[in-house]
């Protein structure tokens, strides 16, 4: 199965709305989910020698009870995220879903999704992890690490889900953004949604030309797109938009074409993400 549609749950308060947008995007792919939760290294059972400079029986006791408390705070560790992986199947089948399966995963998470990628069409996670409401302005610590090494479409949920009906795409002219309009094209996903594509800057031959090529692409994949050019800077005038015209989905490539890829994701997109209460799609 090539098409699965990955979504990360950790338990925080955007999981819920990981799995309604995964079961959003499942109906309009018919493509199935797999929930996946990631006992981090830091979950893993503690290594470290409590015992100090204990000697004779006392040592050996205290090591077995401390082996003992390992053993058990693994086994909670495994049942926590049973129960997240068992809520958020929850969600998904009320949704209407019936192709959903768990895993539950052990190690980095980065390193689970470079596992499990080739079988995604798109992986699913929120914004923010389990700290969310003590880092409200800063993104999740794995967001930006699980953009960088995905080769598939990373789709940020926002904190809460809402029914889309219209997609801003961030048109910048460069290969990832010619890549996300392809991808609208083909996939099922954005049928009979409106789509605006946006260049946000100077209007130039080649943005222009750009624009329209894109328009034509999606036109003749059934989608009426608008397209525009609008002054001033990404950063702020695609929050703007949103906000005004009220667009349920941005969908953007994960770099700029002039951003040096294997250092940052492009700023523009950071602050999209930061700032944007939709979600937004990242392409490579």
């Amino acid at each position: 199965m090539t098409d699965k549609i990955i979504a990360l749950v950790d338990g925080s308060i955007y999981s819920e709305s990981v799995c309604h947008h995964a079961a959003w995007i499942a109906q309009r792919t018919q493509a199935p989910v797999e929930l996946i939760h990631v006992l981090g290294r830091r979950e893993a059972p503690g290594k470290t020698d409590l015992s100090g400079t204990i000697r004779l029986g006392a040592r050996s006791q205290l090591m077995e009870e401390l082996a003992e408390l390992d053993a058990q705070r693994a086994k909670l560790v495994s049942h926590r995220g049973r129960a997240i992986l068992e809520d958020a199947r929850a969600i998904v089948d009320q949704d209407g879903v019936t192709d959903i399966t768990t895993r539950l995963r052990h190690g980095d998470v980065v390193e689970a999704i470079g596992e499990v990628e080739a079988e995604a069409r798109v992986i699913v996670l929120g914004k923010r992890g389990e700290a969310a409401d003590f880092a409200k302005g800063h993104l999740g610590s794995n967001l930006e690490r699980i953009v960088r090494a995905a080769h598939r479409p990373v789709f940020v949920a926002a904190r809460a889900f809402r029914p889309i009906d219209s997609v801003l795409v961030a048109y910048d002219g460069g290969a990832s953004a010619m890549k996300a309009v392809d991808h609208i094209a083909r996939s099922p996903l954005f049928q009979g949604l409106a789509v605006t594509v946006v260049t946000v800057g100077s209007e130039t031959p080649a943005i222009r030309k750009g624009l329209e090529d894109a328009k034509a692409l999606l036109k003749a994949a059934g989608i009426a797109a608008e397209t525009r050019i609008v002054p001033g800077q990404p950063e702020t005038e695609l929050g703007k938009m949103v906000d005004a015209e009220g667009f349920g989905m941005v969908v953007m490539g994960a770099y700029g074409h002039s951003r040096i890829r294997s250092l940052v994701i492009g700023s523009t997109t950071t602050e999209m993400v930061r700032s944007c209460k939709v979600p937004v799609v990242l392409m490579r």
